[in-house]
């Protein structure tokens, strides 16, 4: 027989899946077959003799045996060499499946996100070599697919379809991942739940819907969300839960919180010592852990020590059944302490203590909604080595059974998802080095200064806080000014105690001072990358500009259009108390124009595949704020242009002749907001 030394995958390469009666196999060649077309123009077949195989490895295999392990094995066949790719299990296989992709067929695992198609290819000679699979380093890692509104909005139909969901999970096991909460709070009969178990994933849930129960109040409106009252009610959702999943991949959370996510006992007062509330919880995840167990063999369960959940377990007041992941939180900014309620932000470190028996794992944000600082639409706000150094941390403290991370809606996040999914396979990474692979991946072109814009965004965001992570996303210019205008037009000027997190107990105008002072010291660094963005962009291929525009331009514009909008609004206010209507009327026009640049930059990324992604902006709300400003603006041109919308026209505009001759009766067209506010600021020469 012949010996070969390499094997040869073209158009005409006969593929063979064993197994092909498994629904997550069977979605798995789906996409291997469109890889293969995109690569040879042509599909592939299923059939025999086939020279690459997909197939659940045998005891003579020799492949590792760990869970989701997988090998590559070259045996000869009847008509040359034959590749064996051998999973360990299911996920075995699928993995084995999209690393042959990857280093085959040259498919990116972000190739939709990025829109980075494979290259067209005749042939490829792979050389006969055998191959193994690493063990990732965690055990269970996947995201949460939270806050997902573009997702949402991006298409016609809700709850979001297949042509959805699909991209996120295949995105998700090419990096790696074996777990998903798939979206937040979605409706019960739409496709995410089953997509995912349909793809091979385990399902996990959100803390607060413990066991992926209905929220007591949707179930049974009008009644007291209270377990010590309706006990067999909680429980019967409970039950109906374990039901509904018994037969999936599940890694159920235990938990006990409130009704909208908040401690319990604001629903249920009498819980009103540590020691009531911390017991009352071990009794209830200990009743939950029961009935899954009952139900599921050998289940593997989660409590997520968060907000409330931890500080009473490490005052010892709440018990953890013996086998249970304890899974600790950073703050929504990637630092492992406690996060920020309101304006309290006591930082408690959130990791296992040494000695803390038992496995540990973290849920981790490289995108936040919290209505004050946090990153929705635009990147990790720090550096990178923050997401490295945090992670790795946490490894060490024996919290690396399991990492779930908020993915947010995956676009504006692909450059820290790939940096998290190193982590989670390999248990370490440099950030600085992987972001050179990833800009390699992504660009044939200028990557040394790509990366430097990566690293120049870090450097650009407001550090608003002492500490590393207190750097602002794009929420920072957002929530504040419309707090700020809100508490304007009620006529307050007390403190606002909603901007207190950051600009602390002072008087209102101070705090207005403090958040305009910092925003105007950002422009000039965001307005410097911007232009080096530009100028990076000039140099690139077509599409690899389209590419740098999607995933950075937008978001420096988005920074430096929030930062002048939120400077405007807050010099409008010391305009407006120094009596300086028309000043004050032109910043506040400068704070419509401004915010409405960051809306217009959203529709300009929004072309081909991303049309409609960003009209679901509901969380940070571009929108929304453009429509306070223009509410302010309204406001002051009435301080000095009321009633007729003619007075300023006449005090500083009109021709000094024609103020003593015209006929009113003539001369009663308004400007407006818009005309009047450019010619009053050239007039006046208040500069933009």
């Amino acid at each position: 027989m012949d010996t070969f030394t390499s094997l040869e995958v073209s158009a005409a390469t006969i593929y063979k899946l064993d197994a092909a009666d498994s629904l997550p196999l069977s979605h798995a060649w789906s996409m291997i077959a469109r890889d293969h077309t995109h690569v040879f123009g042509s599909s592939p077949q299923l059939g025999e003799p086939a020279s690459v195989i997909f197939r659940y490895a045998t005891s003579e295999d020799n492949t590792p045996r760990w869970p989701e392990g997988f090998g590559f094995r070259y045996m000869q066949g009847e008509a040359g060499p034959v590749l064996h790719i051998i999973g360990n299990d299911e996920l075995g296989i699928i993995y084995g499946m999209l690393y042959y992709s990857r280093t085959v067929l040259g498919v990116d695992p972000f190739w939709f996100w990025a829109e980075l198609p494979p290259a067209k290819r005749e042939a490829i000679e792979l050389p006969i070599r055998d191959y193994d699979s690493s063990k990732p380093r965690v055990r269970y890692r996947g995201w949460f697919v939270n806050d997902e509104v573009c997702l949402i909005g991006w298409k016609e139909d809700y709850p979001p379809t297949e042509e959805v969901w699909q991209p996120v999970f295949e995105a998700l096991l090419r990096c790696g991942g074996n777990m998903v909460i798939p979206g937040t709070d979605l409706p019960r009969h739409g496709i995410h739940h089953q997509l995912a178990v349909d793809m091979g994933l385990w399902i996990t849930h959100h803390h607060a819907e413990p066991l992926g129960a209905e929220m007591f109040l949707r179930a049974f409106p009008g009644k007291q969300a209270s377990y010590k009252e309706h006990p067999e009610l909680f429980e019967q959702l409970w039950r109906e839960a374990i039901q509904r999943q018994k037969d999936d991949k599940t890694l159920w959370v235990l938990s006990f919180r409130g009704q909208g996510d908040k401690p319990f006992w604001e629903n249920d007062p009498a819980f009103d010592t540590p020691e009531k509330r911390g017991g009352m919880i071990t009794y209830v995840v200990r009743k939950q852990f029961e009935m899954v167990s009952e139900v599921v063999e050998q289940p593997v369960c989660c409590i997520a020590m968060y907000g409330e959940i931890a500080e009473l377990y490490k005052q010892g007041h709440i018990g953890v059944p013996e086998g249970v992941i304890k899974i600790w939180a950073d703050n929504g900014y990637g630092k492992m302490v406690s996060r920020r309620h309101g304006k309290l932000n006591l930082r408690v470190p959130a990791l296992p203590e040494e000695g803390d028996e038992g496995k540990n794992g973290v849920y981790y944000h490289v995108t936040f909604h919290d209505l004050q600082a946090s990153n929705h639409l635009t990147q990790f706000p720090s550096s990178a080595d923050i997401i490295a150094d945090e992670l790795q941390n946490a490894f060490a403290a024996g919290a690396d059974e399991y990492v779930l991370v908020n993915s947010g809606n995956i676009l504006p996040h692909l450059y820290t998802l790939n940096l998290v999914a190193g982590l989670w396979t390999d248990g370490e990474a440099k950030a600085a080095e992987q972001l050179r692979t990833f800009i390699g991946r992504m660009y044939t072109g200028q990557q040394e200064r790509i990366a430097g814009l990566y690293e120049g965004y870090a450097e650009c965001t407001i550090a608003y806080g002492p500490n590393a992570d207190d750097r602002a996303g794009d929420e920072f210019y957002h929530h504040p000014a419309r707090e700020i205008i809100g508490h304007w037009l009620r006529g307050r000027t007390d403190t606002e105690e909603r901007l207190v997190w950051a600009a602390g107990e002072q008087s209102f105008a101070d705090q207005v001072r403090w958040f305009g002072e910092r925003a105007e010291a950002a422009v000039a660094g965001w307005d410097a990358l911007y232009n080096q963005c530009l100028e990076v962009m000039e140099r690139l291929p077509e599409e690899e500009r389209r590419r740098l525009q999607v995933q950075l331009l937008v978001q420096i514009e988005l920074h430096s259009s929030g930062c002048r909008g939120l400077a405007s609004i807050c010099q409008a206010y010391h305009s407006f108390r120094q009596e300086n209507y028309p000043g004050a009327f032109i910043h506040a026009s400068h704070a419509v124009w401004h915010y409405t640049e960051g809306q217009q930059a959203l529709a300009r990324a929004s072309a081909g595949r991303w049309e409609f992604f960003y009209r679901a902006d509901w969380l940070t709300n571009i929108m929304n704020t453009i429509k306070h400003a223009e509410t302010v603006r309204g406001f002051l041109r009435i301080q000095g242009d009321s009633p007729d919308m003619f007075l300023w026209y006449k005090q500083y505009l009109m021709p000094e002749t024609e103020k003593h001759i015209y006929l009113e009766n003539t001369h009663r067209n308004p400007l407006s907001d818009d005309e009047l506010a450019r010619r009053l600021e050239e007039k006046l020469g208040l500069g933009r």
